[in-house]
């Protein structure tokens, strides 16, 4: 599936809830469901700056597409970033950065967070952004 094709899936999904504690209620699920980071890739290199949580993302090229992984010590935060790994893992690093967030201000994410949750997800998106250009650079070479 594409990036795009993925976003609309996920505004749909918020679309069925009513309110936004089932909302969080189903992040929180999706935090259960991320698949564990091995325990080797949680360094300090791999922790996000900006994150009220500690949160570590790790991406390895495979193919031509990037796989993240990441965990958090947080419940919310975890299916936070369980969400955008299933729009931006497995996907070409040329098409993560030319992805938009605009599905986060569609199912009304942000504006439902506290300011440090609000900045710790600015910053995990630009930290994938960031591992995207960094795999497109090994790729170009």
């Amino acid at each position: 599936m594409t990036i795009k094709e993925i976003q609309e899936e996920i505004i749909d999904e918020f679309s069925m809830f009513d309110d936004w504690m089932e909302r969080y209620e189903y992040i929180i699920e999706l935090g259960k469901s991320l698949p564990i980071i091995d325990e080797t890739h949680k360094l300090d290199e791999n922790l996000i700056k900006g994150c009220q949580s500690k949160v570590w993302l790790y991406s390895e090229l495979e193919n031509d597409t990037i796989k993240f992984t990441a965990d958090s010590d947080a419940i919310l935060t975890k299916g936070i970033v369980a969400l955008l790994l299933r729009v931006y893992s497995n996907q070409k690093p040329v098409d993560i950065l030319g992805a938009t967030t605009d599905f986060i201000d569609e199912i009304g994410l942000k504006e439902h967070l506290s300011p440090t949750r609000a900045n710790g997800l600015v910053s995990m998106i630009k930290y994938i952004k960031m591992y995207a250009i960094a795999q497109q650079t090994k790729l170009a070479n």
